[in-house]
């Protein structure tokens, strides 16, 4: 009797370490994760080999190349579109990872290849050693931060939006109602946290381009319960861009876009299959 509750009890252990696996983060109230950056680059090949470097683990669900961080994915595919434009210059500015240690990780990732640029100056001269930047071939900005208490290398930390100065609380609001987030501040700045990722808000001189059509061209957040939430998105009045149908690897998608021109696209994922086993 005893064996058969510890085998039950060791099935079960392993089907919910499977799904949070194949999950970011969990679910928040409104059913809503943070799900994945969608890249539309000209080098599938050389993003793949990135992303692995810095510690992402590749699965091809659907034969679509997918890397998985802690708290995101990152598709590299986009039907045939060829992005055109880097993060700089759209609403979405930059991405942002958090290692447990700047120096150790970047020195790795340059080990491998990739090219790491120094963090911010400092006013006393020098450059911030718990902070550095990564640029993918085709131009999309990430911050890398430092977090010496996480248990993990690297994990998905922000979306970092650059809005004109009026605008902001109307995105923090709008963000907190539609996707169920809790709005906070970080270093006297506005925040938005949902399950797996931070979106943060910096004042822009200018007004900044759609995401759309750029190589970063959307991020979107995944959902428990696809046909729930957009019932919910179409009782706050905002209309989809597309209609619900399936993606290209089976997942129910849809798309809307926030009122500054981020695209997003709303997820219900299929599992991922098993990794794919990098051999260089």
């Amino acid at each position: 009797m005893k064996r058969t509750v510890f085998v039950a009890l060791a099935l079960a252990a392993t089907l919910t370490a499977g799904k949070a696996a194949a999950q970011p983060a969990p679910y928040n109230q409104v059913g809503v994760t943070m799900g994945h950056w969608h890249i539309a680059t000209k080098d599938v090949e050389a993003e793949k080999k990135l992303f692995v470097a810095m510690g992402g683990k590749l699965f091809m669900p659907g034969g679509q190349p997918l890397i998985m961080f802690p708290g995101l994915y990152i598709s590299l595919l986009l039907g045939n579109e060829k992005g055109e434009g880097g993060t700089v210059g759209s609403v979405v500015n930059h991405v942002g990872f958090i290692v447990d240690n700047v120096q150790r990780r970047t020195a790795e990732w340059k080990a491998k290849g990739v090219k790491v640029l120094p963090g911010g100056a400092l006013p006393t001269g020098g450059t911030r050693l718990d902070q550095a930047y990564v640029e993918t071939p085709d131009g999309v900005r990430m911050e890398i931060l430092e977090d010496k208490t996480q248990t993990v290398p690297i994990r998905n930390e922000h979306i970092h939006f650059f809005l004109p100065a009026a605008e902001i609380p109307k995105a923090v609001e709008w963000y907190a109602k539609t996707f169920g987030g809790q709005a906070a501040t970080r270093n006297n700045a506005p925040v938005v946290n949902l399950p797996g990722v931070q979106l943060r808000f910096n004042p822009a001189d200018t007004k900044q381009a759609p995401t759309r059509g750029r190589v970063l061209d959307h991020f979107g957040f995944d959902v428990g319960d696809h046909a729930a939430f957009v019932k919910r998105l179409e009782a706050q009045g905002i209309k989809l861009d597309q209609p619900v149908g399936k993606g290209a690897t089976g997942n129910t998608i849809t798309y809307i876009t926030d009122p500054w021109g981020a695209r997003i696209e709303i997820v219900q994922r299929l599992p991922l299959g098993p990794q794919v086993q990098q051999t260089n």
